[in-house]
């Protein structure tokens, strides 16, 4: 797809998942690592982390590997797809590296476990049950400084007008209320960007009831994953969410869905979040009037509806839903009447 922009693109393909895992023992090469390290730009499918063999999930060891500290993720609605909402323009920042997805974890009745409960209950006097398990939920100052400064360039870049902090800083005063604490700090450097904090189930109903009161959000790692899903809810579901993870020198772009392996090989899928992705790639590394035109191709062909896989038809059995390819081609051929 992003071939028939014109724009000249040198690929370099690695495989990750669970079918290297079957090949090799380990679903995440060193090479796929190194190659986006020389590269500095990617873009990648969904991936499937084997179940139940003790790896961490490919996506998160990427982010953390690479220092893919911010999620970016764009959830901007389209004429003719299926939602009960109008003119959604919301842009999620993802802290991508910290709270409870930095995968420190304890297991239940490990040794290791028995000893944080015996710390915790001595220094503090709060009892955890003894069969629990236990994950850390770190959040630091720099973490937040710089996810928080991400979300106020990317406002002050693209013309926002306002950045909201999400947190739970009323329960979790140590970590969610250093978030906060920093989040107001470093808005005072932009005082041409309205600020202001919401607690995350709050932020959850406002969504609901009236999207169009937000436009920038930026949030801790694991409230960010579940309302990028709600905001992408907005606007049709996550076959039209594309995403990035963003670092100081690497960018690799995915769409915000998983993977979804009992549909492979059966071209039904539908392509609009990756191809989507590949237009946020096409802006960041400069090609913008590719970026536009493909992004303008997408929207004429959803506002069509006519070559739209089965999620995006009344039902989901409707003869007349598009096959992933069928889409992929009249996204091409409005291209190529797609002017600017």
């Amino acid at each position: 797809m992003i071939e028939a922009t014109g724009v000249p693109i040198k690929w370099e393909v690695h495989d990750a998942g669970e079918d290297v895992y079957k090949k090799e023992g380990i679903p995440l090469p060193q090479r796929v690592i190194d190659s986006i390290k020389k590269n500095r730009i990617a873009i990648k499918g969904p991936v499937t982390t084997p179940v139940g063999t003790g790896f961490r999930s490919v996506n998160v060891t990427l982010r953390q590997s690479l220092d893919l500290y911010s999620c970016l993720r764009p959830c901007k609605g389209f004429k003719g797809a299926r939602t009960r909402y109008e003119n959604i323009d919301l842009v999620i920042v993802r802290e991508n590296t910290e709270d409870l997805y930095a995968g420190i974890e304890f297991q239940k009745d490990r040794e290791e476990t028995k000893q944080l409960i015996d710390f915790i209950k001595s220094t503090t006097g709060k009892a955890i049950r003894p069969d629990s398990g236990i994950s850390i939920k770190p959040i630091s100052v720099f973490g937040t400084e710089r996810i928080v400064k991400f979300a106020f360039e990317y406002a002050r870049k693209n013309g926002r007008k306002k950045v909201t902090a999400v947190h739970k800083a009323n329960i979790m005063k140590y970590s969610d209320g250093l978030f906060l604490e920093v989040a107001r700090d470093v808005a005072t450097l932009y005082p041409d960007i309205e600020f202001e904090d919401r607690i995350i189930d709050n932020m959850c109903m406002q969504l609901v009831q009236k999207p169009e009161l937000y436009d920038v959000l930026v949030l801790p790692n694991l409230y960010g994953d579940i309302v990028s899903d709600l905001a992408a809810g907005l606007i049709g579901g996550l076959g039209l969410a594309p995403g990035a993870n963003l670092g100081e020198d690497v960018a690799v772009f995915e769409p915000t869905h998983g993977s979804a392996p009992k549909y492979k090989g059966l071209n039904k899928i539908n392509p609009f979040a990756m191809i989507l992705s590949g237009v946020m790639m096409l802006r960041h590394i400069g090609e913008t009037v590719a970026a536009e035109r493909l992004e303008k191709a997408v929207a004429a062909v959803i506002e069509e509806g006519k070559y739209v896989t089965y999620d995006m038809k009344p039902t989901p059995d409707d003869p007349t839903a598009a096959t992933t390819s069928q889409v992929a081609d009249a996204i091409i051929e409005r291209m190529k009447i797609t002017k600017l």
